[in-house]
């Protein structure tokens, strides 16, 4: 099983979040608070992910008072399997070490080479997912909702 590390999902989480943010409401702006308590991650977290993000000139950042987040022209077209490749750090998929160091079957080991060919398929089939088109533009409350409602709408 392929699994992508935790700075990883959360980043895509705020690009798709950001991606979804309604243009008519402040830009598309966000805070990074306010993507902290939409993500479910620690604000501390949040602010690394939009700083790393804003080096990849997948989103835009405004500082001040007004300030916030909203994603770039090229932030709306990146694929998934291109941020992922961006932001994953470890470049193999097994750990190939002992205890004492370096697994003694490495130099005859056709483990590690399958495993890399089957994360660079991974990542390719990912590559036909644009991260814009995950989003999906929130519902609008019912008219039947109550104000001060928390309960969500049901789909």
């Amino acid at each position: 099983m392929m699994r992508i590390n935790a700075f990883s999902d959360v980043s895509l989480r705020v690009l798709i979040l950001l991606a979804a943010a309604p243009a008519a409401a402040g830009s598309g702006v966000m805070t990074s608070s306010a993507l902290s308590l939409a993500v479910g991650t620690p604000y501390h977290h949040v602010t690394k992910i939009v700083a790393r993000l804003h080096e990849l000139d997948l989103i835009e950042v405004t500082r001040g008072r007004a300030g916030g987040v909203r994603i770039s022209p090229a932030g709306r077209q990146v694929t998934v399997g291109w941020v992922l490749r961006a932001l994953e750090t470890r470049t193999d998929v097994a750990d190939c070490e002992t205890p004492n160091g370096a697994c003694p079957l490495l130099d005859g080991c056709g483990l590690r080479g399958a495993l890399g060919r089957a994360r660079d398929a991974f990542y390719s089939e990912l590559e036909n997912v644009v991260v814009a088109s995950l989003a999906h533009q929130p519902r609008l409350a019912s008219p039947s909702r109550t104000p001060g409602s928390t309960s969500l709408p049901v789909r």
